[in-house]
């Protein structure tokens, strides 16, 4: 089973709909022994850092993920869900993430040219760093969407795939069982499936 994390922020249906058209036991919860018990976990999220970080305290569901990525349960972080998988964001200020990967979440603005308008908001490519499960069914330069004005840095052991968008940026990651992908899978097509389906039945196995 997998449950998908459901604390209060992220589009929840779209990722549900995918994960059941390519098979998948799913159940979206915010019951920690829910979360504890499943195969299986998806973090998304989309919105402020701040706001999502403080529900998931409030919640006591930070501590629930940090247990299930220290029991070796994968666990994949999906856009804001990614980025708080670092140890901390400095969107507006400076926040504490669940850190479980070192770097942190800073401003695509500081890197990339003043012409290109932020957010990064469409289709982009995959430039693959290392190898990955999460990847196994696709091929590098494949498109997925992104929507997103900051990004993971200070990171470089973790990455697993970068974008180009004026500047190379963190596009997805990976230490050990705990995964990230910037871009949203559930919304970049038969790619994103793939992605999904691996994550489901190839990562961890």
């Amino acid at each position: 089973m997998l449950a998908i994390v459901d604390y209060g922020v992220g589009n929840l249906f779209s990722l549900r709909c995918s994960l059941n058209a390519i098979g998948a036991d799913v159940v979206v919860t915010g019951d920690a022994d829910v979360i504890r018990s499943a195969d299986r976990v998806i973090l998304p999220g989309v919105g402020a850092f701040r706001d999502a970080a403080q529900k998931l305290r409030d919640s006591g569901l930070d501590t629930v993920l940090k247990d299930v990525a220290k029991n070796g349960k994968p666990l994949l972080g999906i856009c804001l869900g990614m980025q708080m998988l670092f140890e901390k964001s400095y969107e507006f200020g400076e926040y504490e993430g669940l850190g479980l990967i070192q770097g942190g979440v800073r401003p695509i603005a500081d890197v990339i040219p003043k012409s290109l308008k932020i957010p990064q908001i469409g289709w982009n490519a995959l430039d693959f760093k290392r190898e990955s499960d999460l990847f196994r069914n696709i091929k590098n330069g494949d498109y997925v969407y992104f929507v997103h004005s900051y990004y993971a840095a200070d990171c470089f052991d973790a990455v697993i795939a970068t974008c180009d968008y004026g500047a190379p940026l963190t596009a997805a990651v990976q230490k050990g069982n705990v995964y990230g992908c910037q871009f949203h899978p559930e919304k970049s097509g038969d790619v994103g499936l793939a992605i999904l389906r691996a994550f489901c039945q190839e990562v961890g196995a």
